[in-house]
């Protein structure tokens, strides 16, 4: 089990392209710039430094209610 993932799309100025997984398949959301980036896991893999990891996907902005 990988308790990291590799992000794949979303804003080019997010500043990290690996993130924590809190569970498998969960959905991730990123703060960034005053909102969240939502990130959905997908059936893929990369290697890397860190090793085989999945790779989830962009999909989606929200804005923060602050």
């Amino acid at each position: 089990m990988a308790n990291k993932a590799v992000l794949e799309g979303g804003p080019d100025d997010l500043p990290e392209r690996t993130a924590a997984v809190p569970a498998p398949g969960e959905d991730l959301k990123i703060p960034h710039r005053g909102g969240y980036e939502h990130f959905r896991s997908t059936t893929r893999t990369q290697d890397g430094p860190d090793g085989r990891l999945p790779v989830y996907e962009w999909w989606e902005r929200t804005e923060s209610a602050e």
